[in-house]
């Protein structure tokens, strides 16, 4: 069957670095901009070719939407990216593997859906799900996947939800059928015990990253650039631009001169999707779930929630909701989600379940300003401007992440081979 897509480091004092013995130089050949997977990957291969360089960082932790909470719920949570997908092409499994940490396989084939109150066979839904991305794949056109995916029944509605808002964070209306066509095969993929976020921020250490430190604006106009932060100005003679493209289109950085009209069109043509988790603890009694049990209640007008079951035998019911509805409920707030995902407990499992949740929370991918979103997906028609997104400006300016991976796109992997590959292009251009 086809599947279809779908530790904390603290700031020392202000500006902090990444790893003890980190020294960025005043003035480095390369400026990266995000310390998230990109941006990490970037750095790594930089300095691996002599290429002196600096990551700066707004945030005051390394790995960006890749973090793992081990404290909130007593047990390690990827408040950001969870598998490995891809895993025996993804940089960070045998990476994983070398430093000990525990990866266990696990698709995302559905186990147990539920039609508002009603149990029905997974398989269907699964199956609708692999015929629509059949459909949604030969499209000859790039128009929304809405236009060629049968939603007209609850089981057809239900795999459009878990295929667009649920994998690609976007409603199918809003997905583009060459960005999902595109889009590579993930198996196989794979879960850690210590949360990706932790592979990630491990992989990290000791890079030249100062925390803290978001970039306000860059120069271009001269030769080489100047990027412009609270902490002062740094000379460089490229910059590696990892930012989201929500935080692009925010204007949070001030190019100077405006980046190229091509470049800008790009951003707003490929916007931030968003795929928002509900992790709920729960008490002992588990509805009579296994570990690692996927979970989907399936309600009419696209208002369906997923639950990853007690990964490694933990006491977390991790929820998800995605496109519109995830939006919703991130603005509605954390009270909200927590009752949105209690009251779908209820409807499964009877009025006793809401009592076995513990404590909840909501991801914060919506609202935090260094990220506006989880993960970015073409608009229809526009699928194009990932190519014009991905190109050079000025010899100066490149442009790496999720949304320049292939495809690999909206994925943790797929963003450090998008970093690995720009700082090769950046590495040949400043030696030429």
């Amino acid at each position: 069957m086809r599947l279809t897509r779908r530790a904390v480091l603290a700031g020392l004092g202000g500006i902090g670095l990444a790893g003890a013995g980190a020294r960025p130089p005043n003035d480095p050949d390369v400026v990266v901009v995000g310390a998230g997977s990109a941006g990490l990957a970037a750095a790594t291969t930089l300095q691996a070719r002599g290429v002196s360089v600096v990551v700066l960082e707004a945030m005051d932790r390394i790995g960006g939407r890749a973090f793992t909470d081990s404290t909130t719920f007593g047990a390690p949570f990827d408040v950001g990216c969870a598998w490995l997908h891809k895993a025996d092409h993804n940089p960070y499994t045998d990476y994983a593997r070398a430093n000990g940490f525990q990866l266990q396989a696990h698709e995302y084939d559905l186990e147990k859906v539920f039609l508002g109150p009603q149990s029905v066979e997974a398989a269907l839904v699964n199956d609708a799900e692999e015929a629509m991305s059949e459909a949604i794949s030969a499209a000859p056109s790039d128009i929304p996947a809405s236009l060629v995916a049968d939603v007209s029944t609850p089981i057809g509605e239900a795999a459009g939800d878990y295929l667009g808002a649920l994998d690609m964070a976007v409603d199918l209306d809003e997905l583009s059928t060459f960005d999902y066509g595109a889009a590579d095969d993930l198996a196989p993929n794979f879960l850690c015990a210590q949360g990706f976020g932790s592979i990630v921020a491990h992989r990290g250490r000791g890079l030249p990253v100062r925390l803290s430190t978001p970039v306000r604006a860059i120069r271009w106009g001269g030769p080489g650039a100047t990027v412009e932060t609270d902490a002062g100005a740094i000379r460089t003679r490229a910059v590696v631009v990892t930012a989201s493209t929500g935080v692009l289109a925010s204007g949070a950085i001030r190019f100077t001169p405006d980046l190229p009209v091509a470049t800008q069109d790009a951003v707003a043509d490929i916007p931030m999707g968003m795929l928002a988790k509900i992790p709920l603890l729960m008490d002992s009694r588990r509805f009579g779930l296994e570990p690692f049990t996927d979970l989907m209640l399936a309600r009419r007008g696209r208002r369906d929630l997923y639950f990853l079951c007690y990964p490694f035998a933990t006491d977390l019911m991790i929820g998800f909701v995605g496109g519109d509805l995830g939006w919703e409920l991130s603005a509605a707030g954390e009270a909200a989600a927590i009752d949105f995902a209690k009251q779908g407990l209820v409807e499964m499992f009877g009025s006793d379940a809401a009592r076995q949740v513990v404590k909840g929370g909501l991801t914060p991918w919506a609202s935090n300003p260094w990220t506006r979103g989880a993960y970015a997906a073409a608009s229809p028609g526009r699928f194009a401007s990932r190519e014009a997104l991905g190109q050079p400006v000025g010899d100066r300016i490149f442009f790496a992440g999720e949304a320049l991976a292939g495809g690999l796109i909206q994925t943790c992997g797929g963003a450090w081979l998008s970093g690995e590959r720009t700082a090769l292009a950046v590495a040949a251009t400043l030696a030429a």
